[in-house]
């Protein structure tokens, strides 16, 4: 069996600190010793050897690069959506009871069947809700006004 030599040799770390020194880049160090750029990047960070940037170094440098864009919260763009799919409904949802007439486990699924799942995973009366599901969805009417609440995420961010 062949006896591997260890990537970084005490002779290794001591060019890797002197070419860091001078400098060079990592991908320049690598060339040099041996080894790939990420182990450079890696053992660099290992040792706590960083090339700190100056704060007004990197705000002329970012001020080159493409102009800023409007920055709009993703949970925003996702209320949208939903309100788009869903409508802006501010109105009482309806909460009637979900009909448990027709629990069925997931062998007896079927493609119109809702897939709420009912109680826990593994347990002895563990089952899906199995009533009949609208417009290609996942879920039956009122299970479906659980899952999908476009006004929930803008509530709890006024709130």
């Amino acid at each position: 069996m062949p006896v591997l030599s260890p990537t970084w040799t005490v002779e290794r770390i001591e060019l890797l600190k002197q070419h860091f020194e001078a400098g060079l880049s990592c991908r320049e160090i690598a060339a040099d010793i041996g080894v790939s750029r990420n182990a450079v990047i890696g053992k660099l960070s290992r040792l706590n050897l960083t090339r700190g940037r100056t704060v007004d170094d990197r705000k002329v440098q970012d001020r080159g690069l493409a102009p800023a864009r409007t920055r709009r919260p993703v949970p925003r763009l996702q209320y949208e959506m939903l309100a788009t799919i869903y409508g802006e409904t501010d109105a009482p949802v309806a909460a009637g009871p979900i009909d448990d007439a027709n629990r069925c486990s997931l062998m007896q699924l079927g493609e119109s069947s809702c897939r709420w799942p009912i109680s826990t995973p593994g347990a002895e009366d563990f089952c899906f809700c199995g009533n009949a599901v609208h417009d290609g969805q996942p879920y039956c009417a009122g299970h479906s006004r659980l899952a999908y609440r476009p006004n929930s995420r803008a509530r709890l961010m006024r709130g």
